[in-house]
């Protein structure tokens, strides 16, 4: 689509207001990727500092070990953000070399192209963000809840107490408990007031 120089100088108005727009949507766009990264970060020190918890806890095994595989997955999701390339904006010396002596026309035909062209290249790399992002989240989220179930199934099997018509501990069990730490199991006869 070549103009020739009268035309150009016709669609200044129209070829200004093009690239005011997409000077703005550039932006935007910049400032929502700028967005993700912050909330990345706050993903990756919540998902690293629910691991120390988990680890500083017992917890049941199996579930324990998937919520670190959670975790470890939210976290490697979370840094391979970061490790995308920067948004691309339009390098002022390169513009002014290449642009410096066009017609104001052919230099906003220029921009405009440019401006397009980096931000669909832009638009790609924020949609990789916003998919890994969405990624870590979800495994955060699921990390969570096994952590819970993990630590609550560890409490479960180590909190319980026998009841009625289940096997009683030992006696030595009671006594050595009763010796070292000065109390009595509900199963514990005595516990009723009971001798035996």
């Amino acid at each position: 689509m070549t103009m020739t120089p009268q035309q150009l100088r016709d669609q200044e108005p129209t070829l200004e207001l093009i690239n005011t727009e997409l000077a703005s949507r550039m932006a935007r766009q910049s400032e929502s990727g700028a967005k993700v990264d912050t909330k990345t970060v706050f993903l990756v020190g919540f998902a690293a500092t629910a691991t120390q918890f988990l680890a500083s806890r017992s917890f049941e095994p199996f579930t324990g070990t998937a919520a670190f595989a959670a975790y470890a997955v939210a976290i490697g999701y979370g840094i391979a953000i970061f490790n995308l390339a920067e948004y691309e904006d339009i390098k002022p010396r390169e513009v002014l070399d290449t642009h410096g002596r066009s017609t104001k026309g052919a230099a906003l035909v220029a921009l405009a192209a440019t401006r397009v062209g980096m931000f669909e290249k832009n638009a790609h790399l924020h949609a990789r963000k916003t998919r890994r992002w969405t990624v870590s989240l979800t495994m955060l989220v699921i990390g969570v809840c096994l952590s819970t179930a993990s630590i609550l199934l560890h409490t479960d099997v180590h909190g319980r107490h026998a009841e009625p018509g289940e096997p009683s501990p030992s006696p030595s069990t009671s006594s050595a408990s009763t010796q070292s730490y000065g109390y009595l199991r509900r199963s514990d006869p005595r516990w009723h007031g009971e001798e035996g």
